[in-house]
């Protein structure tokens, strides 16, 4: 037995109006049955407390423990040409990844 109120005739109509779906389709009484439904779980998860604050399942990120943002020297290309045989004018050759239609 629901504990919530009544979906009544003319709020059916406005839902079904705003939903773009025709009473044709089935017994509207079926369809009010199911609506009554769908509200009432909405009446069981209303129960839940929901005051937790989402944010804090997620790891937060403290500003100043960040790395300083300065400028560091990189490789030089004699030391990248020595970490792989496939460096060739200043770029990485790497395989096709494309199909043969791009």
């Amino acid at each position: 037995m629901s504990t919530h109120k009544q979906i009544d005739g003319e709020t059916l109509n406005n839902l079904l109006y705003l939903s773009r779906l025709s009473p044709e389709s089935t017994d509207i009484e079926t369809l009010k049955k199911q609506v009554d439904e769908i509200v009432g779980y909405f009446d069981i998860l209303s129960k839940y407390d929901d005051s937790e604050n989402p944010y804090d399942a997620y790891p937060s990120t403290v500003a100043e423990a960040l790395r300083d943002d300065s400028v560091v020297p990189g490789l030089d290309i004699s030391d990248v040409k020595k970490v792989t045989t496939e460096f060739m004018d200043g770029y990485f050759q790497v395989p096709k990844v494309l199909g043969a239609g791009a």
